[in-house]
């Protein structure tokens, strides 16, 4: 641990699977323990790599490792490290982000009122390859990041596991994330929005938005593509119609507000900063927009008609975000 004081009642939990992110892992491990006051302990989980979990025994000895014995997938790489924590908050980073300072301090502050369950802060892309001049802003969530359009600081309905905050008697009493529901390899469920609703629905309390608790979360290269922009959007659209199968269609209202009114404004004010700067640019993130709402479409009609209708709570294919 470093030399600051410590908030004994905080863990932080990192989870990670791959090797080709080491120098990530460490700068994410690096970041939790620069906080001041720090935290109480550091886990980090591995999933189902032998040689990753060896190699950050033996280099990391100021962090906890632990292996990650459930089903593969980030959901249970993170219950493993959040139930292995005796810290009445539990904060989750994820091992291709890095915190910046007052991140700790910042994110669980709101949990001092009894009220709140948890906490989520922005998500800053660290774009490694160049930012795309086509990508629209209000995709952000498509590389993991804070999007324009989203709520700003206060009550939101759900936050993102790369930079969250929970009480930890909450996250127990549902249990966790669900692990048969969330990202394995490249396949990416919104277990983050899963988990915030049935939080919220189960203590009746409200999860908070801290702008200010800030992450850079890295973009690599393949992740500035289309084709990565168009899988990533059709994947949440189907992961938000197998979430309504759960929660019920009602838990979808943030993301016809999105459909209804942050996408047309955006289309629509790309089309006029082409116009009045004589630029292609703001055409081609509207069309980006465009073509990224189709593709959630897609995946929102593919996950409807590959299960009975009478198994749906959906009533209407909308394209969905996984934004709050």
């Amino acid at each position: 641990m470093t030399g600051s004081a410590v908030t004994s009642d905080v863990t932080v939990v990192i989870g990670c699977f791959t090797l080709e992110r080491w120098n990530d892992i460490r700068a994410a491990i690096d970041s939790a323990l620069a906080q001041e006051p720090a935290p109480a302990s550091v886990i980090v989980v591995v999933d189902h790599n032998a040689e990753l979990s060896a190699r950050l025994k033996a280099e990391e000895p100021r962090v906890i490792v632990l292996d990650n014995t459930g089903p593969r997938g980030a959901s249970s790489v993170r219950n493993t490290g959040a139930f292995h924590a005796t810290t009445s908050t539990i904060a989750f980073l994820d091992d291709d982000a890095k915190a910046r300072p007052a991140w700790l301090s910042r994110l669980i502050a709101p949990l001092n009122d009894p009220e709140v369950v948890g906490t989520g802060g922005w998500v800053e892309p660290e774009w490694r390859g160049g930012r795309p001049r086509w990508f629209p802003d209000e995709f952000a969530w498509v590389v993991g990041a804070s999007f324009a359009g989203m709520p700003g600081a206060g009550p939101i309905r759900n936050v993102w596991a790369e930079n969250m905050a929970v009480r930890a008697s909450v996250f127990a009493d549902v249990g966790g994330f669900r692990e048969d529901f969330g990202k394995v390899g490249s396949v990416s469920r919104p277990e983050d929005t899963d988990l915030s609703i049935r939080m919220s629905r189960a203590s009746g309390g409200v999860w908070m938005h801290v702008t200010d608790a800030v992450v850079d979360h890295a973009v690599p290269p393949p992740r500035g593509q289309l084709r990565y922009f168009l899988r990533r959007s059709y994947l949440e659209g189907r992961g938000k119609v197998e979430m309504a199968r759960t929660l019920g269609s009602a838990s979808l209202g943030s993301e016809r507000g999105y459909m209804s009114s942050v996408l047309p404004r955006a289309v629509l004010r790309g089309i006029g900063q082409s116009l009045s700067q004589r630029s292609f640019d703001g055409v081609t993130r509207s069309a980006a927009i465009v073509l990224g709402a189709a593709a959630a479409g897609c995946g929102v009609i593919q996950a409807m008609v590959t299960r009975p209708a009478k198994d749906s709570t959906m009533t209407s294919p909308i394209p969905l975000t996984k934004g709050a």
